[in-house]
């Protein structure tokens, strides 16, 4: 089963602004790739640049992504190994741009064994309730976003921090004041604080019954995320310490951590992705499914990985929650409440309107 040509789109997606630490996204900056076969089996794949957090934007996984086609022109699908370490060789890094490949790849292979994704990956039906994330706001507004989740049945919120401690302090106190505590709450300071920063907010934040911290520093003051950990109340969740399984073997191995987020972005999609859980799991180091500013395509990619995977017990899959004006995804995951349903269709199970697909700058290979 031969690659015969590869569609390529700028699958832009509007949004209501969106505002974390580094930075504020007011479109999906997105790419949406579908791979032809001799077989007339077709693989779909998406990604979602994050330039603040990855350094790719969707004008340079545009251009990758017509390099990268062109590598695999009229070579054999199925062999997955083969096909990535193409990639890996031909340019370093770029991880955004290759997971819409790897996940087209692996959408072709479970359509060609006739399983939904999850069961292709080895695993069985189980819950999955994701959060739903609040941006960074005045305190008063995240306060009064927050009741209205909850009011719609939300069990489970994720905070935006990562300004100033005594600001990031004040948002989950009247948080906390307006909802209670009987809803789970997790932050995620997106690399915003200092050392310094990260000691003063969390030690703070510790009386507020937060479930983990993702991301208090920069990567680059990974050597101090150990001090952190031993001095921080609320448990540390690395996600841009951990791109790949060589950076979850480092943090780990330094005690860095005491739990991981996996996303395709980062890892440059499911075959590094399992290799990012099988490290963490054998370390007894739990993981959570998390993402960009993904529309359902590879949401529901993302839902079938953690379907596949016992250790992944944490799920931030909200992306096309927060802020997507359109949703021009067919078939794929949907939300009951903020449980996430899959069909058993085979491969990933979902694609994008024709006629949204018609609208966007494309090209094939």
């Amino acid at each position: 089963m031969t690659i015969t040509s590869i569609e390529i789109y700028k699958y832009t997606i509007p949004m209501v602004p969106f505002t974390i630490a580094t930075g504020t996204m007011d479109y999906a900056q997105n790419l949406f790739i579908r791979i032809h076969t001799s077989e007339g089996i077709t693989g779909v794949g998406e990604c979602s640049a994050f330039p603040m957090i990855v350094g790719e934007t969707q004008a340079t996984c545009f251009e990758m992504a017509k390099d990268f086609a062109r590598l695999w022109k009229n070579k054999p699908a199925s062999d997955i190994d083969a096909r990535l370490q193409e990639l890996d060789l031909f340019t370093a890094g770029n991880y955004t741009a290759k997971s819409a490949f790897d996940l087209a790849l692996y959408d072709i292979a479970a359509k060609k064994a006739n399983q939904p994704l999850y069961q292709y990956l080895g695993g069985e039906r189980k819950v999955i309730e994701s959060d739903l994330t609040i941006g960074i706001g005045t305190p008063e507004n995240m306060a009064q976003t927050a009741r209205e989740f909850v009011a719609k049945g939300v069990n489970i919120i994720k905070v935006k921090l990562g300004k100033k401690p005594a600001d990031d302090i004040e948002r989950i106190r009247q948080i906390r004041e307006a909802i209670g505590y009987n809803t789970q709450l997790r932050i995620d300071a997106n690399q915003g604080w200092s050392y310094e920063d990260a000691v003063t907010a969390l030690t703070a934040l510790g009386q507020y019954d937060i479930q983990f911290c993702e991301q208090p520093m920069r990567r680059w003051n990974d050597e101090l995320l150990p001090a952190l950990c031993k001095l921080s109340p609320i448990p540390v969740m690395a996600d841009e310490s951990v791109f790949t399984h060589h950076d979850a073997e480092r943090i780990i191995r330094n005690k860095a951590c005491a739990s991981i987020n996996i996303k395709f972005a980062k890892s440059g999609g499911i075959h590094e992705a399992l290799k990012i859980n099988d490290v963490a799991e054998k370390n007894e180091i739990p993981c959570m499914m998390g993402g960009m500013l993904e529309s359902r395509v590879a949401l529901t990619a993302k839902v079938h990985f953690a379907m596949a995977k016992n250790n992944v017990k944490f799920y931030d899959l909200d992306t096309c929650l927060i802020g997507h004006i359109e949703d021009p995804v067919t078939g794929g995951v949907s939300y009951q409440g903020m449980q996430l349903q899959l069909t058993d269709a085979p491969g990933i199970g979902a694609d994008v309107d024709p006629a949204y697909l018609k609208k966007l700058e494309q090209v094939v290979i």
